[in-house]
Formats: structure tokens, sequence, C-alpha cells
């Protein structure tokens, strides 16, 4: 499973935080990823744009 770290602040959680990658979709050339925090307890979902400047890959697998 690949988890993913916040670069910095974002949608009310601080830089630093933990997210699993739950589910990846591409409608009409939109990619959209649904994320978990460690203890599953709440969900969000961002755009490409939204991933790329907001998380980094910590481990793949």
């Amino acid at each position: 499973m690949k988890i993913y770290k916040l670069k910095k602040n974002f949608k009310g959680f601080k830089k630093g935080t933990q997210f699993y990658l739950i589910a990846e979709s591409e409608f009409i050339g939109v990619k959209d990823f649904v994320f978990r925090t460690e203890d599953l307890a709440i969900r969000i979902s961002v755009n490409e744009s939204e991933l790329l400047q907001n998380f980094i890959l910590v481990r793949d697998g």
C-alpha cells in the first residue's frame, strides 16, 4: 500500500500527516485519488494537481 505524507498544511491537516492511498481513478483525463488517515477514520479525495502540490510519496508497496 502506498503511503503519502503532507508537504504543507492542507484541508485542516498538519504538515507531516501520513495518509494511505486507497484508490486511484481516472475519468475523461481527470485523475482522482482517495486517501485515508493512518487510523482510517477520515477519508479525503484530491485531484492530481492537489496531489503533486501537497503530498510526497513515503513508501510504495
